[in-house]
């Protein structure tokens, strides 16, 4: 990785789960790092704009002409709560993504990467996803990213602005004690001897890929200039069983499970090929039983403090 010095980034959603872990590899590299996010930046030396994108003022304070570019993590995650609640995912993901791209473009900013999901490509069953495939979202989540990505294809076309969407697959690592996807929720039902329900049968598949690996790509991405969409991920597919089995392992708590009916809008399998990242020598290198002992770690040390 090529050090970064001079580069001034700013970072949306810098104070959450994958942004702090971002806005650290950054300013290692050298990278003098700005954050906007609706909480303020556990350290108080990173410059924060503290507010919602949804407001164009937070947005306007955000975006200044010196940033070499932007790395847009900010996002409602949630695909349940986007079933819920599609205006209102599209207002964060759709209408502020839009904002700051413009305000970019006005203000001469080169660059914008943006965080996306394979959730873009939809149900292939247990075909290979690749970036090539077209969007056919399954749920308003799903579709919020790929409208952005779409924006961000325009901007590079019609300004020449050079945009990337990074598709990531299911993030899991240290620091998402605030989190409730599914590696979290294991391990806190280790701790708490509570019950964890699976969606299904358990058999449908997934591509975890750590914080650490994902960091990784991200700056691949960045230092190499890449344009449109780059799937991170870990290259390999397990099932959901699977990550209970490896967390029961980490643990050592015969974890209980509970199974309940699929949720709407849910993949059968997400397996990805990470082929165009690793010709930009990305190499994933967290096993799940390792990623889920530094989750394991970090949330027991958490619970002792």
């Amino acid at each position: 990785m090529r050090t970064l010095e001079g580069q001034h980034i700013l970072v949306t959603g810098g104070s959450g789960f994958i942004g702090r872990a971002v806005v650290a590899a950054l300013g290692a590299a050298g990278a003098e790092v700005s954050v906007t996010d609706r909480i303020p930046f556990p350290d108080p030396d990173i410059p924060t704009v503290t507010g919602d994108l949804c407001d164009p003022a937070v947005r306007d304070a955000a975006v200044t002409k010196d940033l070499a570019g932007v790395i847009h993590l900010a996002a409602a995650t949630s695909v349940l709560g986007s079933l819920a609640d599609p205006a209102g995912v599209h207002a964060i993901n759709v209408e502020a993504t839009a904002g700051l791209l413009d305000l970019a473009r006005r203000r001469d900013v080169p660059r914008f990467l943006f965080a996306s999901t394979n959730a873009v490509t939809g149900d292939v069953g247990t075909a290979t996803i690749t970036e090539d495939l077209p969007p056919r979202p399954l749920t308003p989540y799903g579709a919020t990213k790929a409208a952005s990505e779409m924006l961000l294809s325009g901007y590079a076309g019609g300004y020449g602005m050079t945009t990337c969407s990074l598709r990531l697959t299911n993030v899991y690592g240290q620091g998402m004690e605030l989190k409730d996807s599914l590696v979290p929720r294991l391990v806190r039902a280790a701790m708490n001897g509570t019950t964890i329900e699976i969606y299904g049968d358990g058999l449908q598949r997934r591509d975890l890929v750590h914080i650490d690996d994902v960091v990784s790509g991200l700056l691949l991405a960045w230092a190499a200039g890449v344009t449109g969409p780059l799937i991170i991920g870990s290259g390999a597919s397990v099932t959901v069983l699977d990550i209970v089995a490896a967390a029961r392992e980490v643990t050592g708590v015969d974890i209980p499970v509970r199974h309940v009916p699929p949720k709407a809008g849910e993949m059968p399998a997400v397996i990805a090929s990470i082929d165009r990242a690793r010709a930009l020598g990305y190499r994933p290198t967290v096993t799940l039983t390792e990623g889920i002992a530094t989750v394991w770690e970090d949330l027991r040390a958490g619970s002792a403090r």
